[in-house]
């Protein structure tokens, strides 16, 4: 991402070598994606899913996390209120999002419409990370966004492919540490987004807070709780600034 332009306070661009940029830039971070996306494959082969079916979630939710989350408390017969869990769950490990994509305001904001909300569909934690760094060393093309979020989606709905074909063979994907692909990646993803100890601070609640509640309390609560914690340490640490 060095050969980013340095006209960060400007009105957003929107070019061609920009999405090029965004979506050559996300390739060193396939690897992770692909592992994350071979354990979702598994575990939607274990649960019953269909190939079609799980690549139809991939292709629609486009979502993770919270597609693990959603297959493994998968019930054995949709009910109505079976369905409404899922979309409660769904929606309370997404709502991250809200601060992510206001989070993008500030830099997009003048953009119509037509240009901003294929990227916010394609958004996910990592494109969103190369982004923000992106960002901060001075890159202004938003066309990097929609680059980045599309090869992320190509690569996560087609990962799911070897995964579920070789769901019976790979078993228990916990047994070769695949769940920790994610959290490894992102904790490396926020290396280049460190500003010191101070800044530090709401990264450590978030995590504290997110550990007392999946210990005390249990489910995926723990998500909603941290990030609400994390984010309300920094807000105030920066309004003491």
């Amino acid at each position: 991402m060095t050969d980013a332009p340095t006209d960060s306070g400007a009105t957003p661009r929107w070019t061609l070598d920009g999405f090029r940029l965004g979506a050559v830039g996300m390739l060193p971070l396939l690897p992770g994606l692909v592992a994350f996306g071979i354990a979702y494959g598994t575990v939607a082969a274990r649960k019953g899913f269909t190939l079609a079916d799980a690549m139809l979630m991939s292709a629609t939710v486009f979502a993770g996390v919270v597609q693990l989350v959603a297959v493994e408390v998968w019930p054995d017969q949709l009910t109505v209120a079976s369905i409404l869990t899922l979309a409660v769950v769904t929606g309370t490990v997404n709502l991250r999002f809200l601060l992510i994509s206001a989070s993008l305001r500030p830099w997009l904001g003048t953009l119509p419409g037509a240009k901003i909300y294929p990227s916010l569909f394609l958004l996910t934690d990592t494109n969103w990370l190369l982004a923000m760094r992106y960002r901060a060393q001075g890159g202004n093309d938003a066309a990097m966004l929609l680059g980045s979020g599309v090869t992320t989606w190509v690569v996560w709905v087609l990962s799911c492919i070897p995964g579920f074909l070789l769901g019976s063979a790979i078993g228990d994907p916990h047994r070769f540490a695949l769940d920790l692909v994610m959290p490894v990646f992102f904790a490396a993803m926020l290396v280049p987004l460190w500003r010191g100890a101070r800044r530090a601070v709401g990264w450590i609640v978030a995590g504290g807070v997110a550990l007392a509640v999946d210990h005390f309390v249990g489910g995926w609560w723990f998500i909603l709780a941290g990030a609400i914690a994390g984010s309300v340490a920094g807000g105030w640490l920066d309004d003491r600034e």
